[in-house]
């Protein structure tokens, strides 16, 4: 029988298994099956356009970075249209981290923060009893120990911006300002290279669900300094251990860029109160401290992140992890940043590995340029939610 709704998720337990158990008992008025989940691979939920998207699905799992183009295409709908206000605001406050206000532009909520992650350090136990606090620390452990950087994909690019983060400087959406000052770059480049040219063969081809089960099962990676976190690995037979994220200096901000998901509404849907009950039920504080995590989920609520219990189900990775998902760096939400983020982590992981385009200073500076031109850009393209340009 067909369902109602059709919703696109991505595919790995995390992001497909307690959606799908929820909707094997939804239905619509009539009785009928209420939503059917399609999901596609990690790297299609990381740059698929969301507008061809949602001219296919009525709900849709994405990353808060999308918005700027969703937003410019009417891809999605404002949650304020369908939801009360008294939901939302609750939603809001229980958010882990900036997981709503990601997902906030023009005053209004996009998306339902489902899914909270962000990047941490991943180590295996056995191998590296206590984690490294700072930057210099991680450079030590890499002298005698084998250190992995996640770099495949958008993540080269991300792992450099919550270094940038970390050294004290927020990248910003500033035409001719560059992505960020000469110095920082300079340094988080210097310090990323170093890295990169220790690391075991192979392990910059692997996206975060590759990168943890490698580290899981052949154990040639020690410890990974930024990789997004996933519960699912924190448990069970040969589990690794998950920790903030390394900060510059002790004490300091603990550089890191949330990621996570988000169920937005297509503009095509119209949604009955059946599938309104159904959302909000996902969001549910009860739902996210049970459900969610008993379903191989990952809650994006506050709430659920601090229950002892939960925490404990997954071998500490919540309290461990807590502080830096709190501080998170939240991505340009502008149109036009997916593309420039596969292009400018292109750019990086190039001149990290092989020394592309005349190596550290060349690639920055063609990072920069790229990065004023979406600047330029996003300036020229406001944002059709209220009428004017949205940017962090």
């Amino acid at each position: 029988m067909t369902a109602r709704y059709r919703g696109l998720t991505w595919d790995h337990p995390r992001g497909r298994v307690a959606l799908e158990q929820a909707a094997a008992t939804a239905t619509d008025a009539s009785g009928d099956p209420l939503i059917a989940w399609d999901v596609h691979p990690l790297e299609g939920f990381e740059s698929t356009p969301i507008d061809g998207l949602a001219e296919r699905y009525d709900v849709i799992v994405l990353d808060h970075p999308h918005l700027g183009d969703a937003l410019e295409h009417r891809a999605i709908r404002p949650l304020d249209e369908v939801f009360d206000a008294a939901f939302l605001d609750a939603v809001r406050a229980d958010a882990v981290g900036p997981g709503a206000a990601s997902y906030t532009l023009d005053g209004r909520l996009w998306a339902l923060p489902l899914d909270a992650a962000t990047q941490v350090a991943a180590s295996v136990p056995d191998l590296v009893p206590e984690a490294p606090g700072t930057w210099s620390e991680v450079l030590e452990l890499a002298a005698s120990s084998p250190v992995g950087l996640s770099l495949a994909g958008p993540h080269a690019l991300l792992t450099f911006a919550s270094l940038c983060v970390a050294l004290g400087e927020e990248p910003a959406v500033t035409p001719e300002r560059g992505f960020v000052g000469v110095e920082v770059g300079a340094e988080a480049f210097d310090l990323l290279a170093r890295l990169a040219a220790r690391m075991p063969a192979g392990v910059a081809d692997l996206n975060p669900i590759g990168l943890l089960e490698r580290m899981r099962s052949a154990r040639d990676v020690a410890y990974v300094p930024l990789v997004y976190g996933y519960a699912t690995y924190a448990s069970g037979p040969r589990a690794l251990r998950f920790d903030d994220a390394p900060a510059a200096r002790r004490g300091g901000r603990r550089g890191s860029t949330i990621g996570g998901t988000g169920i937005a509404i297509s503009s095509r849907c119209r949604p009955d109160a059946a599938l309104v009950d159904h959302l909000m039920g996902l969001l549910d504080p009860e739902t996210q401290r049970t459900f969610l995590p008993a379903n191989d989920g990952q809650p994006g609520l506050r709430s659920a992140w601090t229950d002892a219990a939960v925490d404990a189900a997954a071998g500490g990775f919540y309290r461990r992890t807590l502080a830096t998902i709190e501080d998170s760096w939240v991505r340009p939400r502008v149109p036009g940043y997916i593309p420039f983020q596969a292009n400018g982590s292109a750019i990086l992981r190039d001149a990290l590995l092989h020394g592309g385009g005349g190596g550290g200073a060349a690639a920055l500076a063609e990072l920069d340029r790229a990065y004023d031109a979406l600047a330029r850009s996003a300036l020229a393209r406001p944002a059709l939610a209220g009428g004017r340009t949205s940017h962090p």
